[in-house]
């Protein structure tokens, strides 16, 4: 049991969870494709439930949009972690600003509904902002340190660069163009040896 507002109330039965997190990973899958497709009983299809528990589990559109947003912002900030230690200083900066970009990728249908949060004063802009700033600091400082990165640059502003690279999403062949952007911008901030061969 646990306790909420004066309120007792169950933890969640695992069944619930499951059906949470299969119902975030059919919605990652559905508005990656974007399109007509991407609606929210095809999220309840590929996630085999029915239309009402994911209502149950996300009472609205924005709400769905939201935890895949997060979720997807979380798992960068996981990931920064890992590549600190995994990796060489400049392989991890770059491999975690690809990774972004595959998070662009997958807001590509959730774009109209999360504008607001992108382009106004939002908990989420806040939450997502600062969660992503502090991943790729963490990276960047490792590399500076290391003698293999520009120290005039902030997390701040790659991620700015990053946003500016990604206007494009729309046309044909933007992920790989982007990409490959990325690769230049990150040997571009690289001193001398650390560039890629």
């Amino acid at each position: 049991m646990v306790e909420r507002n004066g309120k007792t109330s169950r933890k969640p039965r695992a069944d619930a969870i499951r059906n949470r997190e299969r119902l975030l990973a059919a919605a990652k899958t559905v508005f990656s494709r974007g399109g007509s497709e991407a609606s929210l009983e095809a999220v309840a299809r590929q996630a085999e439930v029915g239309i009402g528990t994911l209502y149950r589990h996300f009472p609205t559109r924005e709400s769905l949009f939201e935890a895949v947003y997060r979720q997807e912002v979380d798992h960068l900030s996981e990931l920064a972690e890992q590549l600190k230690d995994g990796m060489e200083p400049v392989d991890a900066v770059r491999r975690w600003l690809h990774a972004n970009v595959q998070l662009v990728a997958t807001k590509k249908g959730m774009l109209t509904a999360l504008a607001l949060a992108a382009y106004a004063p939002s908990e989420l802009y806040a939450y997502s902002f600062d969660r992503l700033t502090t991943a790729l600091g963490i990276l960047l400082a490792r590399a500076v340190a290391a003698g293999q990165m520009r120290a005039d640059i902030t997390p701040e502003d790659l991620l700015r660069a990053l946003v500016g690279m990604c206007y494009m999403r729309d046309h044909p062949g933007w992920l790989e163009a982007v990409q490959r952007l990325v690769d230049v911008f990150v040997d571009g901030l690289c001193v001398g040896a650390a560039k890629a061969g």
